[in-house]
Parts: C-alpha cells; structure tokens; sequence
C-alpha cells in the first residue's frame, strides 16, 4: 500500500509539534510494510506540477492509495479535493484547533474564531480525522465536524533520547545552570503558561530554562516580548538549541503550565527521559496522566509553587515520579503507534 504522509509547509514547520508529530509518523511507518510519499506533486512542487501539467498535460498528483494530511493549508485543500475526485480515501490529522492558536502569536485571538468555521469545513471533507487526543476529538465535535473521528497519540520517539544524560554538563554549563532546575522545552508562546513560569522563577530561586525558539519581532505577541526582553535573573530563555537531548540532560523538573493542548509531545519526551513533571490541570493532561503517579497537577499559581517545593525538598518523590513517567511514555511508543496507522489505512481501504 502506498500512502501520501504529507506535511504542507514543511520547512517552516520542522521545529514545531506538528514537524514533530509529523517525523513520528514516517519513522513509525519505517518499521511497516507501508511505502511512504511525501509530497503529493508529480515534479515535486506544486509550481512545477502544474507547469508539467499546462505544458505537456501531465498529471500534477503522484500515484496514491490513502492521502494523508498534516495540515490546513492550500496545498492540503487541493489534496484533500483530488482525492474526493479521485475516490481516494482521505485522512485529515487534526494537529490545529481553534482552542490551541489562541494566544499564541500577535492577533491570534482575533483570528481564532474564523480558524474555527474553516477548520469545521476542511475537517469535515475527510473520511477519517485523527486526532491526538480524546479530549481534542470532543472539541472538534463541538464545531461540529462531520466526519468520523478517531484519537491516536502522537507518540515519542524513545531512541532519539537516548543518551541525554552524557549532555547534562555542557548544557548546564552552556546556560550557567545550577541546582535543582525547573524547565520548559518548546516554542515561548504565552498559551503554554508563559507568564506563569516566569512568576513561578520569580517566587523562587530555583534555576529555570525555557530551551525553546522565540519570536521577539512584529510577530510576537506583547506578552512574549515582555518577558523575553526583559527575564526574570533566574530565567533563561536559550532560543533554538541544536540538540533537544541537551534540554532533557540539563534539567530536573519539567514545568508545564499550558493552557491548552492537544497532547504535548515535549510531556512524553521529559516523561521518556525519567524527568518529573508539573503539569496544569487540563482535560488533555487527565486524559493521560495521573496526578501523584507519573506527574504532579497543578489547578493554580500557588499549587504550582508548592509542586516545585515538595520536588526541592524530596529527591526520592523526584526519583519515584521520573520513574513511573517512564513505563508511561513507553505506551506512546512509535512501534505502537506504526501499528495504528497501518491498521487505520488497512480498514479505510
């Protein structure tokens, strides 16, 4: 069987969840009897396709048995009309909600609401939407969208981690980090409890690390530049770090105070590396986790303070939490998740 994994914008997406959850994919499919197309362009580009196409009429599609869509834009509505045409079953993964682009960049509450009607029309174009979670599969209901919707983890890459501990002195040396340190990996959006983290380091004095691209430009919302132009003294924001691995040697405690997701996939990666996590009381976080066993929940600012303390003070509840995180993270493996996928194209073909 031959399916088209197709990720639009792909070079501007790489060091999103989305490039992530999308590279989850393909490795997992590697280890199946799936053949895997990413690009769903007969020349490779949708430009010159088309010229092929105009000049010599040559087909602008390749050759496909399921379409398999990570994103909303142009390039995905003309896969997704192609494959109707062509009676080709169409999957459409669900990584953007109205819900998870509030408060991220600057004007992206005003959009969120229009995102909301498109995604209920391109959604409901396909024969099955995935999904990461349950939680998000009830907020795509609530549109409504009309078709079938099927949640799937978005997985962890296990092996790729290996070997995060023998990173832990050249990155806490890199950003001057001490102690017991408190961190975040992923782009500085406020959505993901910005403001937050940075109270939180603020009321402590703990070390904190946010390993994570930012954007302080016209793009940014206020609030991002704000707090990344002007940190709190126990507060490094590190921008792009060529090895995520470093992330995950150099910190003790992951902090997550988002207030919206579908997953997080950087939960799972800490989780896979033994790292206690704190994270915010949201449906998503319920749905997977449990409080006290692979993770601590925090519903507010002082809960989240008292988290951070009673890691500080107890390295054995540390050591029990990072532990249990493990066996978790290893039920979102990718050979689990290659399962899903082939048995999901099987039954849609």
């Amino acid at each position: 069987m031959r399916v088209l994994n197709y990720l639009e914008l792909a070079d501007r997406l790489n060091r999103s969840g989305i490039g992530t959850a999308v590279d989850h994919q393909r490795a997992a499919l590697s280890e199946t009897d799936i053949e895997v197309e990413t690009t769903p362009w007969q020349e490779g580009h949708p430009a010159w396709a088309l010229g092929g196409n105009i000049a010599f009429n040559d087909p602008v599609f390749r050759e496909f048995d399921i379409a398999h869509c990570n994103m909303i834009g142009p390039g995905s509505v003309a896969v997704a009309q192609h494959a109707t045409q062509a009676d080709v079953p169409l999957v459409l993964h669900a990584h953007v909600t109205r819900e998870d682009f509030r408060d991220s960049f600057r004007g992206s509450n005003l959009i969120a609401p229009a995102l909301g009607r498109y995604l209920q029309w391109f959604y409901s174009q396909a024969d099955l939407v995935l999904c990461p979670s349950e939680y998000t599969k009830d907020i795509l209901e609530s549109y409504p969208v009309d078709a079938p919707i099927r949640p799937m983890t978005n997985g962890v890459d296990i092996d790729a981690l290996a070997g995060h501990e023998d990173m832990r002195e050249d990155y806490r040396g890199r950003y001057d980090l001490d102690g017991m340190v408190v961190f975040a990996v992923g782009n500085v959006f406020e959505r993901k409890g910005l403001t937050t983290f940075c109270e939180l380091a603020q009321e402590t004095e703990h070390d904190f690390a946010w390993f994570g691209p930012y954007d302080a430009g016209p793009q940014a919302s206020k609030t991002v530049k704000r707090w990344v132009n002007d940190p709190p003294e126990n507060v490094t924001f590190t921008g792009w770090v060529e090895d995520i691995r470093g992330a995950f040697g150099a910190g003790d405690v992951y902090l997550f105070p988002t207030k919206a997701e579908n997953q997080g996939i950087a939960v799972l990666e800490a989780m896979a590396c033994g790292k206690a996590v704190v994270l915010s009381d949201i449906p998503v976080f319920r749905e997977y986790y449990e409080d006290g066993h692979d993770c601590l929940i925090c519903a507010d600012e002082a809960e989240f303070r008292d988290a951070l303390e009673r890691l500080a003070e107890n390295p054995e509840l540390r050591e029990r939490l990072g532990e249990n995180a493990r066996e978790t993270a290893r039920e979102h493996s990718l050979d689990r998740v290659g399962r899903r996928l082939a048995e999901t194209y099987e039954e849609l073909v």
